[in-house]
């Protein structure tokens, strides 16, 4: 049940929003999220709210290089800036890489095959990556998930092959 309080709170707290407090994207959110508690007090917090998928573009000389092997043998090669996913990468530059759970280790539909020259200078595969591995359609030894690599300077020119296929597995299919 809502209480009025919390409503008449929201209200003024949206009214206080000027325009150029307001984040645009698919649709305007303030950059202020309203915080009630049960006592219908209202408090304010203010984060920087992230995009799935928002590639910047990478400064003169501090350019890292990935380079994907489509499915169909093709290669295309990039200039990312530290930081970005491979599954952020990938869906930039529209190559077909799903990430049906939008980048947050719950799906396979990232997999990539990663050079071996490379797999060794990754960070260890998370408990939760490797779950989700094992559900990937031609799991390999150098499998990762595209939502799980990060560039950095340690894989700068990494190149990593999209599978032929992918598999969507959601929790409702165990039941």
């Amino acid at each position: 049940m809502i209480r009025t309080s919390s409503i008449f709170c929201f209200r003024n707290a949206l009214r206080l929003c000027k325009p150029n407090n307001m984040v645009t994207g698919v649709r305007a959110m303030p950059r202020s999220t309203l915080l009630t508690n049960f006592t219908g007090r209202a408090s304010f917090s203010s984060s920087r709210i992230s995009y799935h998928g928002d590639l910047h573009r990478p400064r003169p000389g501090e350019e890292l290089h990935v380079t994907f092997i489509l499915k169909d043998g093709t290669q295309k090669k990039y200039e990312v800036c530290e930081g970005d996913t491979l599954l952020d990468i990938a869906q930039g530059h529209n190559l077909d890489m799903e990430g049906a759970c939008g980048g947050s280790c719950a799906c396979s539909t990232c997999h990539v095959i990663v050079d071996p020259e490379y797999y060794d200078a990754l960070p260890e595969p998370d408990d939760d990556e490797n779950d989700m591995l094992d559900l990937a359609y031609g799991l390999t030894e150098t499998s990762r998930l595209g939502c799980q690599i990060k560039m950095t300077k340690d894989i700068d020119g990494i190149r990593v092959a999209l599978p032929a296929m992918t598999r969507n597995v959601k929790s409702n299919d165990f039941n």
